[in-house]
């Protein structure tokens, strides 16, 4: 879903552009087998922007384009690939922003009879970025629409946050969201399926900077009715690299 750094953070402070690529290796397998039937790895590309927002009318918040592919197919190949576009506006002086985001992608199974779209994802709704200490946050409260065969319309909420350690050497950053969806989907596989369903996904985020490009590091994936419907938080961290583009 929705990834940190300073794009969604700093809209308050400076302007920024930076692009990011990423390699995580998923040990989920070897930490929950029964759940998963494979360990792989996951190559994201990150572009933000942040521009000064302070003398224009129309004032352009944050901008973030995700790619995320997972190397979950035979021999590696991609199994999985995901994508989320955000961008931030405002029309006013006080700096809260709308925020608009679109997220989506699809999934390639064995047999290839079972693959699967992640369903495309419209949100409308309102970003707050702020200081809590000398940590960088921003709330983001929006109504998320899902156009299955039965529409799914609901609330969304993020928080964003970051901070630089040891002068910058280390960073810790992350993000949660919690969110309902419905059960019934208007398919034949949850026509039964009666109310809302409540999700949580998170990924809090530690870098150790090598240099001013390469940093080394892990990603802790943490989902709860994302992967499966069944009642169990699940949590899987990773060993990855960073490199500043």
């Amino acid at each position: 879903m929705k990834y940190l750094y300073l794009a969604f953070l700093l809209t308050c402070y400076h302007p920024i552009k930076a692009q990011t690529l990423q390699l995580h290796y998923d040990a989920r397998h070897t930490l929950d087998p029964s759940r998963n039937s494979k360990n792989y790895a996951t190559l994201y590309f990150e572009y933000f922007k942040t521009p000064d927002t302070g003398k224009l009318i129309i004032k352009p918040g944050s901008f973030l384009l995700k790619l995320q592919a997972d190397f979950t197919g035979e021999q590696q190949n991609i199994g999985k690939y995901y994508m989320q576009v955000s961008q931030e506006v405002r029309f006013w002086r006080p700096k809260v922003f709308l925020n608009l985001q679109y997220t989506g992608g699809l999934g390639i199974t064995n047999p290839r009879q079972y693959s699967y779209y992640i369903v495309n994802t419209y949100s409308v709704g309102i970003s707050y970025p702020f200081k809590l200490g000398s940590a960088y946050m921003s709330s983001v409260l929006n109504f998320r629409y899902v156009p299955y065969t039965k529409p799914s319309r609901d609330l969304m909420y993020t928080l964003y946050f970051y901070k630089g350690l040891f002068n910058y050497r280390a960073e810790f950053a992350g993000d949660f969201s919690l969110w309902t969806e419905n059960k019934d989907h208007g398919d034949e596989l949850t026509a039964n399926l009666h109310g809302k369903r409540l999700s949580f996904f998170a990924e809090p985020q530690f870098w150790y900077n090598v240099n001013r490009t390469f940093a080394i590091g892990t990603r802790v994936n943490t989902n709860y009715h994302v992967l499966t419907t069944e009642d169990v938080l699940q949590i899987y961290p990773t060993a990855a690299i960073r490199v500043k583009l």
